[in-house]
């Protein structure tokens, strides 16, 4: 009897352990799958192609953003898996790029590490600052009246060794990457790096030679790249006026009248124009304007550098409207070639 007893209490403690054993096994397959669920599985959308987080947010913020815009598909998940994580405590600003099926634990680690990707700002041949200060703010994150008011700053500009009147010859046009969360201080301080590269030993020699420093160079390209249609022209543009300005006399140049009107749909400089009372208006002063007109190109900062020597003095742009102009060294010649070119201009009723 005994016997059976013993028998007995083994046999139902083996089912105990059998059962205790599977539930084991059931439980911690359940947390695997749970933990699998919320760490590892696909839940990044394809709904946004970037997350903006904003400098100076807070995790709130981003899980407000990430839930309103449909960044993931368990938002639930997300929260617990950054809150184990803590990333709540890690928030970094910037732009980053999601792929659709990334993890809670993959996405969390790129925020938490502020592995954004940066952003591409290409500009060139903008007219004013603020086009210029418009056009920046679309890419990053300052707005356009954070970038202006630097560019307004005489102490803020004066540190570069810039006026607010020809700070804008700093930024030369070209294609740049830098992260979107850059603030407008860092955004200057990487143009300038970009400025001071540009201007080498050798091309500010060749500044010296012609008695101008890069922002004056940078001053009269923009005159010429204004001026030009065809890059090919530049160099013989450039060394025109250079010859004025050796000669003291005024550049008399239609595209710094059209700039102190402010009107750029301008496409014939009438006389009445020339007495526009403004320091950028080259038919009423000697010299060059305080700034530049225009955003210039590099290829007609060099132009400038390496101008084309000729004893041109005057032109005037062609009647055949190619873009091109007729050039002259006196007086006589430039008259006929005005009349030809305003003729042409009649004809096609061109009025203003």
């Amino acid at each position: 009897m005994a016997a059976k007893t013993k028998a007995s209490s083994g046999g139902t403690l083996r089912k105990f352990i059998v059962a205790s054993a599977i539930i084991l096994i059931i439980a911690l397959a359940f947390t695997g799958l749970n933990y699998y669920l919320k760490y590892f599985s696909p839940n990044v959308t394809n709904k946004q192609e970037y997350l903006y987080i904003h400098t100076g947010a807070k995790f709130p913020d981003v899980y407000k953003t990430i839930r309103e815009e449909g960044i993931v598909k368990d938002s639930a998940t997300f929260y617990w898996a950054a809150s184990n994580m803590n990333y709540v405590n890690r928030v970094k600003p910037g732009r980053y790029h999601l792929h659709e099926g990334m993890s809670n634990r993959k996405l969390i680690n790129m925020l938490a590490s502020g592995a954004q990707e940066p952003v591409t700002l290409a500009f060139h041949n903008l007219r004013l600052k603020e086009q210029f200060a418009g056009f920046v703010s679309k890419k990053i994150e300052p707005d356009s009246a954070a970038i202006i008011s630097l560019l307004d700053s005489a102490s803020f500009v004066k540190q570069y060794g810039f006026t607010t009147d020809d700070v804008y010859t700093m930024f030369l046009p070209n294609s740049y990457q830098l992260y979107w969360n850059t603030t407008p201080e860092k955004f200057f301080k990487r143009m300038y790096a970009n400025y001071e590269k540009f201007w080498t030993p050798e091309r500010k020699q060749k500044a010296a030679e012609i008695n101008l420093d890069p922002i004056k160079v940078s001053i009269l390209a923009s005159v010429v790249d204004a001026e030009a249609l065809h890059d090919d022209e530049m160099p013989t543009i450039a060394g025109l006026y250079l010859n004025r300005l050796k000669k003291g006399m005024k550049l008399e140049a239609d595209p710094t009248v059209i700039f102190a009107e402010h009107d750029f749909t301008i496409h014939r400089v009438l006389s009445k124009y020339l007495t526009i009372n403004s320091p950028y208006n080259t038919y009423l002063h000697t010299g060059l304007p305080p700034g530049p007109i225009m955003m210039p190109s590099v290829n007609a900062v060099n132009a400038v550098l390496d101008y084309k020597k000729s004893d041109y003095i005057y032109m005037c742009a062609k009647e055949d409207f190619s873009g091109y102009h007729n050039f002259a060294t006196n007086v006589a010649d430039h008259l006929a070639n005005a009349r030809r070119f305003q003729q042409a201009l009649n004809e096609r009723n061109i009025k203003r």
